[in-house]
């Protein structure tokens, strides 16, 4: 069943995608189609998403694009209703609004969102790529998804020589992974200059990184492009160090020389440069026991006029936790009016960035709930949950909000060994856990810490760069 509009789209009626879309969309029984939250609070449906791509409100197309990521593309992963939204996105491709420029949330700079659109498929071309134990899902999603390449190719094909060089590369990133299909294997040849002469010297590592697989591949000689990925790196790392010595000579040209490279524009999760990590043979460690999980404080008794008050498990709201897509009631790319709405509170707005005229809000406290919202762009991007009055936020029925640091640092270690790379430490000392898009705080109550768990965006990751000082202060 498809909503003519839908709240959250009130500007995208069924109507304004183009008829082909359309009737592709009608077709589709997207009642028995879900994605990675389908049915979850404030988490829209497939057809929605698919009709905000076009949304005339800019905020509704980049909301839309972001949950394309999210929801039919979690963690490496593709459901029932990815590869019918594909088919659906490639009928979308030479409408004229899919001109219209902006920033989308995966990526730096300004594109397309053809380019955009392009680049979501090249992603899902990359994914049908992997076997099924990798994580992609159930087999029979992976087999449509396989199944639908060579008519995504068909569909794709004029843009490879798009006048527009975003669009042109979208296309061939896209182009060279989707002939990964046999069926399309003789079309290598065609494609494989253009992959050299285009993809091989982007400004964007992942498109170089699919020029070299792919060349390869075929049979293509690429020393040329190795030898020359290597030297682009080793002169990076040579400039960025001496860019940091205050003391070497020459300092200032090499800033003025980082500062006029071309922005790497990769998106922050790329399923291939994933899998160059896959690729090297896996290293066998003992056996260690899993630790014992973590357990939530007891909390203090009812009615304490203790300032550190813990709140007992029976006064903390159940939430539960979807990597990348949203927390409890709470899903990433929300507004503050949204947030508001489900909560049914009232915020505190503690801080506003000023920019001439511009004012962007930063974060917004929720006092009752014990949350702290995070913004960028005005969308929610971090979720940090109070550690003294929180809701107590579950990840595999585990608790994580009020428990000894140490206890759930060791048990999401141990948990994260399954994804080699996943772990890595804030410069504060705090674990941040890439595949959740998860980091642990300690916040004080008393003469003990707990947890404070933050629920981040992949553009959060960099807790140093992306939180305000005010969340620094929160110990």
């Amino acid at each position: 069943m498809i909503n003519e509009t839908t709240a959250d789209l009130p500007d995208a009626p069924v109507g304004s995608l183009p008829p082909p879309a359309q009737a592709e969309l009608a077709d589709t029984a997207w009642a028995g189609l879900p994605h990675a939250c389908t049915g979850r609070h404030n988490v829209p449906d497939t057809p929605d998403i698919l009709i905000g791509v076009l949304a005339v409100d800019p905020a509704c197309r980049v909301r839309a694009v972001g949950d394309l990521y999210r929801l039919l593309l979690n963690q490496e992963r593709v459901f029932p209703a990815t590869t019918p939204a594909a088919l659906v996105l490639a009928l979308l491709l030479d409408d004229p609004r899919t001109l219209t420029e902006d920033r989308w949330e995966r990526r730096a700079g300004r594109r397309p969102l053809r380019a955009e659109l392009l680049n979501w498929l090249a992603s899902f071309a990359d994914i049908a790529r992997l076997d099924a134990e990798e994580g992609v899902g159930a087999a029979q999603n992976l087999a449509a998804a396989r199944a639908a390449r060579p008519l995504l190719q068909a569909r794709i094909a004029d843009f490879c020589e798009d006048d527009d060089r975003q669009v042109r590369e979208a296309a061939l990133a896209a182009t060279a992974l989707l002939l990964a299909d046999p069926a399309l294997a003789s079309s290598a040849p065609r494609y494989a200059p253009a992959v050299r002469a285009v993809l091989a010297v982007s400004a964007d590592s992942y498109y170089r990184w699919i020029a070299r697989e792919r060349l390869a591949a075929w049979g293509e000689d690429i020393t040329g492009l190795v030898a020359a990925e290597k030297e682009r790196r080793a002169a990076l790392n040579r400039a960025r160090a001496l860019a940091d010595d205050p003391f070497a000579k020459g300092q200032e040209q090499t800033i003025r020389w980082l500062e006029e490279q071309p922005e790497d524009t990769a998106a922050l999760e790329r399923p291939g440069r994933r899998r160059e990590s896959r690729a090297a043979p896996a290293q066998a460690t003992p056996h260690k026991p899993a630790p014992e999980p973590p357990v939530a404080a007891p909390g203090s008794e009812a009615g304490s006029p203790d300032p550190w008050r813990i709140a007992r498990g029976e006064e903390r709201a159940e939430w539960t936790f979807t990597p990348y897509t949203g927390v409890g009631p709470l899903h990433f790319g929300m507004t503050l009016e949204q947030i508001t709405s489900a909560l049914g509170e009232r915020p505190t707005i503690t801080s506003y960035s000023h920019h001439g005229e511009e004012h962007r809000l930063d974060f917004a406290d929720f006092a009752a709930t014990g949350i702290r919202a995070l913004f960028r762009d005005g969308r929610l991007g971090c979720v940090a949950v109070n550690a003294l009055i929180g809701p107590q936020v579950r990840l595999d029925a585990i608790p994580l909000t009020g428990c000894a640091p140490s206890q759930v640092e060791s048990w999401l270690v141990h948990r994260a060994t399954l994804r080699p790379g996943s772990l890595r430490y804030s410069v504060a000392g705090d674990p941040v856990f890439t595949d959740l898009g998860l980091a642990i705080r300690s916040q004080r109550a008393g003469d003990i810490v707990l947890t404070r768990p933050l629920f981040l965006l992949h553009d959060w990751l960099d807790l140093w760069d992306s939180l305000p000082r005010e969340e620094w202060n929160c110990v």
